[in-house]
């Protein structure tokens, strides 16, 4: 089960959002250090304490994160960042403009 779920909007074309998915998860196979495969359009990745699935459609994304034990006590503050992360990433725009 989820520990949190985040739905974003889009009006990329598939391919340009299975791109902008693909790039984020090499970066974060880099950063730290997680596994990720696709699954027809379901992006499965983990790690040590973090796993999880990006599934795309025609204009949504929906992530579905699970933390372990350590993470937890940090859920919100990660939903938060990864939910900003997301809208620049399949909005094309800054998330923070929003807020001003």
């Amino acid at each position: 089960m989820a520990d949190f779920t985040i739905v974003q909007q889009h009006s990329l074309s598939m391919e340009d959002a299975r791109a902008a998915a693909q790039k984020v998860a090499d970066q974060m196979a880099v950063d730290y250090e997680m596994t990720h495969q696709w699954v027809g359009d379901v992006l499965e990745f983990k790690r040590s304490g973090f796993s999880g699935t990006l599934a795309l459609t025609e204009g949504s994304a929906q992530l579905d994160v699970s933390l372990g034990f350590m993470l937890r006590g940090f859920a919100k503050k990660i939903e938060e960042q990864v939910s900003k992360n997301m809208h620049k990433l399949f909005c094309g725009d800054d998330a923070d403009k929003d807020a001003a």
